[in-house]
């Protein structure tokens, strides 16, 4: 086997991905290569995920089939990295003696040396990218202050740091020169920023900056905490045309007791408020939130409020995790007292009612134009995204145009078709609409 090939596996969210990019950039500036499909390398390296059971248990299932890879000799090392590794690794080194080293969350200079190569300063800020080329993450900050009950996520990654928001702007203006044309704006919480900089928050002026990157079409805010939302982002979103109409802003719970104990710094009814102002607003706007079921007090007097709060709020896009007690939060102590099959009981049922209210929503698009990022080529034309999508998570567009369309390209399409979670649709041109495309730039 190569001697140094490198076999990178990423789990967990974008932050992860972005940390893996920045990564794979120094390693290919020591002259290592990556292992593509097959399962030889020199030295695998896992970053890992620790935020629920469920993702540790994925990690952990990981580390165990590469350690087997290890003793078959179809592997040399195994590297682990990530948050599972900040989190636990007295117990992995432990439990796991096979690994050849423990390296915690975001620390690229400690990867390297590990593995025998030299940490190239100058290079901070360049990525190798992972997605496709046109969409990319841009993370702006590190690390979490909220002291929400339930997440261990400021044990693993730190206190909040913002970048720089010049460092921010060259990073997005790498990412258009590399053929990037939509950034996902990424954090740990995003609305937080600036304030460890200036002792404001100065999320909206950063959004004016980077929407006057030359070459990038779209940009989406995601991980906007709700207490404390600074308002003038709204009207930057609203009044930036690069600037997508999309939100995401996890709220996890409406209920004012379960909110008071999961320390979100918010009530059920200042939600509400908030949320009808963002669509005054941002008239429009897609909204994606995420919650929480199952957490300890959750009894169904709780979750018949939620079930109601999700009928009445008709968020756009929707995510549901099941309550996962995690060792040092304050939540812990509480226990775990509602039972799996509950949880997964309220979590299908909050589901099946989102999914009557996206198609509800979706149905209203047929006939609408709109326009289409498209994201990977079919035989007969593209799968893509509109602007209310983000990538990876949300609905996708069947764009049917008689030959295949290259990713990247920004299509004005007529949709004729919805179902749920996806919709169809034909270009304008087909349809009689007139034109306009746009080509990913050959940068």
């Amino acid at each position: 086997m190569p001697s140094k090939q490198i076999k990178l596996i990423t789990l967990g969210c974008s932050k992860n991905t972005v940390d893996s990019e920045v990564l794979m950039r120094q390693l290919a500036e020591n002259n290592f290569t990556f292992a593509a499909d097959g399962e030889d390398a020199q030295t695998a390296v896992i970053n890992t995920c620790g935020f629920i059971e469920a993702a540790k248990q994925e990690s952990i299932d990981t580390i165990c089939h590469a350690l087997r890879l290890k003793e078959e000799g179809r592997i040399g090392r195994v590297i682990v990295i990530g948050c599972l590794s900040e989190r636990y690794a007295d117990d992995l080194r432990r439990e796991l003696p096979g690994i050849d080293a423990i390296v915690g969350a975001n620390r690229p200079d400690q990867v390297i040396e590990a593995i025998g190569g030299t940490y190239r300063h100058e290079l901070v800020g360049e990525r190798m990218l992972s997605t496709p080329r046109h969409f990319a993450y841009l993370k702006i900050s590190e690390g979490c202050d909220r002291p929400c009950s339930f997440c261990a996520i400021p044990q693993m990654r730190g206190r909040h740091v913002s970048k720089p928001a010049e460092r921010v702007v060259r990073e997005a203006e790498r990412l258009a020169l590399l053929g990037v044309r939509e950034l996902s704006i990424i954090a740990q919480d995003s609305t937080y920023y600036g304030l460890d900089l200036t002792g404001r928050r100065t999320l909206a002026d950063l959004l004016r900056r980077l929407s006057e990157v030359e070459g990038i079409d779209w940009i989406r805010l995601m991980y906007a905490f709700p207490a404390g939302f600074p308002p003038e982002v709204l009207d930057v979103i609203a009044s930036q045309s690069t600037i997508c109409k999309y939100l995401d802003m996890p709220v996890q719970h409406c209920s004012d007791a379960l909110l008071t104990s999961m320390k979100r710094g918010i009530t059920g009814a200042s939600l509400r408020k908030l949320i009808q102002t963002i669509r005054d607003r941002i008239p429009g706007v897609t909204l994606r939130t995420t919650l929480i079921v199952g957490y300890p007090g959750e009894g169904e007097r709780e979750f018949g409020e939620l079930m109601e709060f999700v009928a009445a709020m008709r968020f756009d896009r929707l995510g549901v995790f099941e309550y996962s007690p995690e060792e040092g939060t304050s939540a812990y102590p509480l226990g775990d007292p509602v039972p799996a099959e509950e949880k997964e009981r309220r979590r299908m049922e909050i589901m099946a009612l989102q999914e009557s209210i996206a198609l509800e929503n979706n149905k209203r698009l047929i006939g609408s134009d709109m326009k289409v990022m498209i994201d990977e080529r079919t035989a007969t034309g593209g799968t893509g995204r509109t602007e209310a999508d983000a990538p990876e998570i949300d609905n996708e567009v069947i764009v049917t145009a008689g030959a295949p369309l290259s990713p990247g390209t920004l299509l004005d399409c007529t949709i004729t078709d919805a179902a749920a979670h996806d919709l169809s649709a034909r270009p304008a041109a087909v349809a009689g609409r007139g034109t306009g495309q746009r080509q990913a730039s050959s940068r």
